[in-house]
């Protein structure tokens, strides 16, 4: 199963050279708008630094990380829900993906051009946000037409589901003339499969990344605009640098400078909450390998990602939390320790679990 995040904003905002520093692939960048006319995908690893240690304790052979893809879509303009600067190919571009990163320019520079003018943060996030709610107007408007042509001589349960939508798809709607995302409206899990089908940009998970100089890198971002949203400030020419070095180099540097990790790290580790996902791990002599599935999957369905025959044929699983694996020295210190639980087909699969799974062939 993968999971995709696209990069948006405005041209000229530094979305390729952030895209290029994430996935260290070289795409074309020019100092105009439109350069990006295909979009540019980046398989990326996760950094999980409890994969060594797993790697480390069972001496595996190798380590398979969990990935993410990263799809870089050219700069939207006014007008791109109405096709302007190619707006309805990227606008489909972006339906395709499980969430949203908007690049967002908050540094001067005289040598690259803002196409609109001026360097203004909330303008630009307001910009997107319109062009995305304009977009997903167009689709309920379409939806409810159909709706509405369907209801005509229905009746019973039939007229109940046709009436639902169209209530639902007018609320929304209207919500969405008040400027509010349908990512941010409380829905019902009901009403959140109702609207599944239509693949509403707004409705998708979205972050911020606030590109700013690199003097401004550690200074605190205050926007009115994004309160309560995941806003990552990082100066994306610098990360592109980093993402060139050695990584030795890159870890002095950034211990010099008494940061943890990049910037672009903590987007990726953020792009991963942010799809309300977690890890598990299988790990042996072979191979440590992190699997990703969505919060709250259970076990036979979590054993599926591994092959589908574990999942038809799941019995139990034996799992441990990884760091209780390592304290413990590894599998036989842990049984000793009564740490390794036998689980069955209601277990919620945790964040950090190590997995066995038994299973019929």
């Amino acid at each position: 199963m993968s999971f995709s995040i696209g990069i948006v904003g405005l041209p000229n905002v530094g979305k390729s050279t952030t895209f290029n520093a994430l996935t260290k692939k070289q795409i074309d960048i020019a100092n105009y708008p439109f350069c990006t006319i295909e979009p540019n995908k980046g398989i990326v690893e996760v950094p999980d630094h409890r994969l060594q240690q797993l790697s480390e304790l069972n001496k595996s052979a190798k380590i398979i990380p969990t990935i993410i893809e990263f799809i870089d879509i050219a700069g939207l303009v006014r007008g791109a829900h109405k096709g302007e600067g190619l707006g309805n190919k990227f606008l489909a571009t972006i339906r395709e993906c499980d969430a949203i990163v908007q690049v967002v320019r908050d540094f001067q520079s005289g040598d690259i051009i803002h196409v609109e003018g001026r360097v203004d943060p909330a303008s630009d996030i307001e910009t997107i946000n319109l062009e995305l709610i304009f977009a997903d107007q167009q689709t309920l408007d379409n939806a409810l037409k159909k709706s509405r042509d369907k209801i005509k001589g229905t009746k019973g349960n039939e007229f109940k589901e046709y009436t639902k939508q169209i209530e639902l798809f007018d609320r929304i709607n209207a919500k969405l003339n008040e400027g509010i995302l349908i990512h941010d409206l409380t829905l019902e899990p009901e009403e959140k499969e109702l609207i599944a089908p239509l693949n509403l940009l707004t409705a998708k998970p979205m972050m911020y990344i606030m590109n700013v100089g690199e003097s401004d890198v550690s200074k605190p971002i205050t926007l009115a605009a994004l309160q309560d949203k995941v806003m990552i400030p990082i100066c994306a020419k610098l990360e592109s640098e980093l993402a060139e070095l050695p990584a030795d180099e890159v870890k002095d540097y950034l211990a010099a400078a008494g940061i943890t990790q990049t910037g672009l790290d903590h987007v990726i580790v953020e792009a991963y909450k942010l799809l309300n996902l977690i890890t598990y791990f299988t790990s042996g002599p072979k191979e440590t390998r992190a699997w990703t599935i969505t919060r709250g999957t259970l076990a036979p369905q979590a054993a599926g990602k591994i092959h589908t025959d574990f999942e038809h044929g799941f019995i139990a699983a034996e799992v441990v939390n990884w760091e209780h694996l390592v304290q413990s020295g590894g599998e036989v210190g842990a049984k000793e320790k009564g740490l390794i639980h036998l689980e069955g087909k209601l277990y919620e699969v945790q964040d950090g679990d190590v997995c066995v799974f038994r299973f019929n062939v």
